[in-house]
């Protein structure tokens, strides 16, 4: 267990973007941050998720402080303030969900839509676009690959690589379980935006198609 989260103090410095802003800005020779993602909740007998960066300092946290909240999850960071709230959107057909910044019910951000049309040869799991209308109103993100077996990847429009879901492992090279593994997200991504998409994979594609 310690070695999932050596140290519960707040990380100053993993969020590079504020959560309004873009999620990609392109890269200007910064590192990737490596994030450990814990599929538990801070909460005795909670669900959720706990994030912790690579000094073992807790980043993100998801909670579920009411059951039953089956179409809305807030994230929030390590000091309990929300950044992101996800809402299931409403009579819509398909899975599809939108990301509203911090505890906002209008204006939402991004809309999410699984891919239900999974072809043979298709790796796509889910399609992003903003919401806002202007210069950024065309980009879109993928996310392809398998989440069920932790090993996808989000792309822009361009076809960047800007961030990575990926098994963990111990130092003897030994994988950790499903509910442990890495989120590997590139310079310029907003790295709440990031954990936003994480969240919603779980949702789209985890064992009981829903964390509440």
């Amino acid at each position: 267990m310690a070695k999932i989260h050596p140290n519960a103090s707040p990380a100053s410095n993993v969020v590079a973007e504020s959560p309004g802003a873009e999620p990609h800005c392109g890269g200007d020779g910064r590192a990737a941050v490596e994030l450990t993602v814990w599929r538990k909740s801070l909460l005795f007998n909670g669900n959720g998720f706990t994030v912790f960066d690579s000094e073992g300092n807790l980043v993100f946290r998801v909670d579920n402080y009411a059951v039953g909240s089956r179409n809305e999850i807030l994230l929030m960071d390590a000091d309990g303030k929300p950044l992101h709230t996800i809402r299931r959107k409403k009579l819509s057909l398909g899975d599809q969900w939108l990301i509203y910044n911090a505890e906002e019910t209008i204006n939402p951000q991004f809309t999410v839509k699984k891919n239900r049309a999974r072809l043979l040869h298709s790796k796509a799991l889910a399609h992003v676009t903003p919401c806002a209308s202007g210069s950024n109103s065309r980009l879109a993100y993928n996310v392809e690959g398998t989440y069920t077996r932790r090993s996808c990847a989000f792309f822009d429009d361009k076809r960047r690589q800007l961030a990575e879901i990926k098994r963990k492992e111990t130092a003897q090279g030994v994988a950790l379980g499903l509910d442990v593994f890495w989120l590997i997200i590139e310079p310029g991504l907003d790295a709440s935006f990031a954990m936003a998409m994480v969240i919603l994979l779980e949702q789209m594609f985890g064992p009981q198609r829903s964390l509440f």
